[in-house]
């Protein structure tokens, strides 16, 4: 690799970047539930190509699932001051939590919403995102690589 070829004070700027990773409901499950809208990859799968792109970004990661609203929102309200960005699939929490809405809004983290399948394809009820409107953006519809968009998005929000 030439010096001159890469951008050392931007890769020295993101050595240090801490990206929580949070993952709701039912994704424990991945790779065996509706194979035919979320895949066959399992949430460790995603989770192993998350931390291999996150090597090579040199940001920091730390990954989480529960099927508890409550877990969750203790998660997003202990992640400011460690933690620069946070990744959310709330997964059907998505469309009914006002409390991971207002955890969201409470700790003013950038906060990417991101979601495995293209949830404004898919039934109505699934085309409201209460989080939204708190969130920096949205993911959608991408497979397991929503989480890489959402690493690589990650970094450039600390970009800017």
């Amino acid at each position: 690799m030439e010096i001159g070829s890469t951008n050392w004070v931007a890769l020295f700027r993101f050595r240090f970047m801490k990206i929580l990773f949070l993952n709701g409901p039912n994704l424990n499950l991945l790779g065996h539930r509706e194979p035919e809208v979320y895949g066959r990859t399992t949430l460790t799968d995603i989770e192993a190509n998350v931390r291999k792109r996150a090597a090579q970004l040199g940001a920091g990661i730390d990954f989480r699932q529960s099927n508890l609203e409550g877990e969750l929102v203790a998660w997003i309200q202990q992640a400011k001051g460690e933690f620069d960005v946070i990744v959310l699939n709330a997964a059907a929490y998505t469309h009914t939590s006002i409390a991971l809405r207002d955890a969201i809004a409470g700790v003013g983290l950038p906060t990417i919403e991101i979601h495995l399948s293209n949830v404004h394809a898919r039934e109505e009820f699934r085309h409201k995102s209460l989080i939204a409107p708190v969130c920096l953006g949205q993911i959608t519809g991408f497979g397991p690589n929503s989480y890489i968009l959402a690493l690589d998005a990650s970094i450039n929000i600390k970009a800017k």
